[in-house]
């Protein structure tokens, strides 16, 4: 049997030591880590994120299932969706809402040359009707392709 220091990368060791504060909350991090074979880049977020704080606050289990043991919806349950402000009891709708309004803006800070046309924008290709779920124009690319 190995040792729980074995079994998961050295940046995750790092990003632990780092920025968890207790023994408890390493602990924690690096149990998680095994359970769920989380990346750096996860971890990290995670961390970030306050996941050790809120679970140790909260009455419900929240360590995220396997995949195959969830009953409903698996993503709803394995992602911090906190930064979208939604009401306790949202619909698919308002998730969707949510997650375009904040990639729209995520993308519209990347870059002045971004200009944001529509949204569930409809094409059609090859006879059959399609909606982007939002569309962009980059100025910089659109001279590129003229270039050509």
């Amino acid at each position: 049997m190995t040792t729980l220091l074995s079994q998961i990368s050295w940046s995750n060791h790092l990003a632990i030591i780092s920025k968890a504060k207790t023994p408890e909350e390493r602990h924690f991090y690096i149990t998680l880590c095994i359970k769920e074979n989380y990346s750096a880049r996860e971890l990290s977020r995670q961390i970030d994120s306050g996941y050790y704080e809120r679970y140790m606050l909260s009455k419900e289990k929240l360590l995220p299932e396997p995949i195959k043991g969830l009953k409903e919806n698996p993503f709803l349950d394995s992602y911090v969706i906190e930064f979208l402000d939604l009401p306790s009891n949202f619909k698919e709708p308002d998730l969707r809402k949510g997650l375009i309004k904040n990639m729209k803006d995520f993308i519209l800070e990347v870059g002045r040359d971004f200009t944001f046309i529509d949204e569930e924008f409809r094409v059609q290709v090859g006879g059959e009707d399609y909606k982007i779920d939002l569309l962009f124009f980059h100025r910089g690319f659109s001279v590129l392709w003229r270039l050509n």
